[in-house]
């Protein structure tokens, strides 16, 4: 009797522990699939408020604001035109930080704390029509030098992710002082170096930096090792396109290639549409998983939310926490964003499950509007 009994109350646990499984979250196929607010257990007429404020306070830039709130996977409102490639300025930088976040989990770096100097050779510039006679140009070399100089030898793929490497140099003929100078000009060429890790300081042409040496990684372009590795597998369009500058092209492997940018200073940058960046983002809701693949790895997205020591606020570039409620302070701590001039900006919700792209809004009306979003799904 006691078997049976044993028997018959196992059998009654198998469904009990089934039901209690948690519940696979869905994933856009190829064509998005919507819900109606009421459908997606938002309040229609506060999220509604909430896209009617997003679009009164269109920036004062010439663009036609622009956004997709997606809930649980499923689009819940749109905007604008969600389809229109626009340039997502420094929204870029976050996808170039997940090629480098690639390279780390396959093994092609070992530490993010080992000195970039050790996987960047020498890097030789394109030059299809060089001007006058290799003898007038004695003296001079051939090559870029990424990382020879003391301070620059220090420095570390963590120090480059989070703006604290303070790189000095000239690339793609801009000096690193040239990136929102001090104001004091006598100082731009003189002034000690900070060490790295110390001091934060956003700027592009440290970005662009990164972007070189990840090509010299990848030894690829970084635009095709992005579409193979993060935008084809979470079914983004064909209609994206990662830029350089026109000077940025160096001799890889015996061919042409060029380097792009990580925003949009100077031109270069990320070319997207809506849906494409709302794919993006909820990737990265997804701590880098998609369906049945592990993009981007825990690790990665880890320590792209980890604060960085110098700027609390930033992880890996262009991962901007919430942790401290200064960046957004209607919305939960766990929130994050990626963000970009215009402003572009990605925002991410793990507690709500809320992945919002919105695109030319003023910088000062987002937190009101997520205020109102938020207040929509209750």
């Amino acid at each position: 009797m006691l078997r049976c009994r044993f028997s018959f109350f196992a059998l009654l646990l198998v469904p009990l522990c089934a039901l209690a499984q948690p519940k696979s979250p869905y994933y856009p196929d190829a064509v998005w699939q919507r819900k109606t607010p009421a459908e997606a257990g938002f309040n229609a007429q506060r999220l509604k408020d909430a896209v009617d404020y997003a679009v009164a306070n269109e920036t004062r830039n010439p663009r036609d604001l622009t956004g997709v709130v997606v809930h649980k996977g499923y689009i819940v409102a749109e905007w604008g035109e969600p389809l229109r490639v626009d340039m997502t300025h420094s929204v870029t930088k976050s996808l170039l930080s997940s090629v480098v976040g690639v390279a780390y989990d396959r093994g092609l770096i070992k530490s993010i704390d080992d000195p970039v100097r050790d996987y960047v050779a020498p890097i030789q510039l394109y030059d299809p029509a060089p001007a006058g006679n290799k003898s007038d140009r004695l003296g001079r070399s051939d090559f870029v030098l990424l990382f020879d100089t003391p301070h620059n030898r220090t420095i570390t793929w963590n120090h480059l992710l989070r703006q604290t490497s303070d790189w000095e140099g000239t690339l793609w003929g801009k000096p690193d002082w040239a990136d929102r100078p001090s104001d004091k000009p006598g100082e731009w060429l003189t002034r000690p170096r900070n060490k790295a890790g110390t001091v934060y300081k956003y700027n592009d042409v440290r970005v662009n930096v990164l972007a070189l040496a990840a090509l010299n990684i990848w030894r690829r372009p970084l635009p095709q090792v992005l579409k193979e590795a993060i935008m084809d597998p979470i079914g983004a369009s064909n209609t994206w396109r990662w830029f350089g500058y026109e000077n940025s092209w160096i001799v890889l492997d015996g061919g042409a290639v060029q380097s792009v940018t990580g925003g949009g200073h100077w031109g270069g940058g990320m070319f997207i549409n809506a849906y494409d960046m709302a794919r993006f983002g909820y990737l990265t809701l997804r701590r880098g998983k998609w369906k049945d693949r592990q993009l981007l790895s825990n690790q990665w997205v880890d320590w792209a939310l980890a604060p960085t020591p110098a700027e609390p606020g930033y992880g890996f570039m262009n991962w901007y926490n919430n942790r401290d409620k200064k960046l957004f302070p209607s919305a939960p701590a766990s929130a994050f964003a990626h963000i970009g001039n215009g402003t572009n900006i990605v925002y991410v919700d793990p507690d709500h499950d809320i992945v919002a792209v919105v695109r030319w809004i003023e910088r000062r009306a987002i937190d009101e509007f997520l205020k109102r979003l938020l207040a929509a799904v209750g």
